[in-house]
């Protein structure tokens, strides 16, 4: 009787553990996000990964990274005005509030964006300096799925040049939410 007992315990026990973990495994939420960007951080276009530090979770800080290119027309060599490509790497700390089970989201942050050359778009004044980093803002509206599935963002990313000028900019994202 006591073995029998004990062994309807453990079955007992074990069941739940199982079911436990079966509810633990279905409250996951899709945070991360991987997405297209026209405008903003990469200046031109840009490809970026975004998600929250918290990784079950859709709110709340987190980060993002990207990479992207850019087209300055601004180049003038012996007399004549020339364009060159450079690339854009934006690196950003966001937060993203909403309701917890709302696809609706709005994102603030702030971030850099690293050049591979001075650009002429972002004023760098007279300086002499070397440096090629400017300063980014985001206020985004974002819809991402509970679920997953696919995101639009879209919104104001002004950018800090390297001189302390303010310039508007804004962007559009198109990407998946997983």
């Amino acid at each position: 009787m006591k073995k029998s007992f004990l062994l309807l315990v453990a079955i007992a026990g074990l069941s739940l553990t199982y079911n436990q973990s079966l509810s633990a495994q279905e409250e996951t939420v899709a945070g991360k996000l991987f997405y297209a960007e026209l405008g903003g951080p990469g200046v031109i276009m840009s490809a970026n990964f975004d998600a929250r530090f918290n990784s079950n979770a859709r709110l709340g800080f987190g980060y993002r990274l990207g990479v992207g290119f850019g087209y300055d027309e601004s180049y003038w060599d012996d007399y004549e005005q020339r364009s060159r490509t450079y690339y854009s790497v934006p690196l950003g700390l966001n937060y993203v509030l909403g309701k917890p089970n709302s696809a609706h989201t709005f994102e603030v942050g702030a971030g850099v964006t690293f050049l591979t050359r001075k650009v002429s778009l972002y004023y760098y004044g007279y300086s002499e300096k070397p440096g090629n980093v400017i300063g980014v803002l985001t206020f985004m509206y974002r819809i991402m799925p509970v679920n997953g599935g696919f995101s639009f963002r879209v919104g104001l990313t002004p950018i800090i040049g390297t001189s302390g000028d303010l310039f508007p900019m804004g962007a559009i994202g198109f990407g998946y939410v997983f």
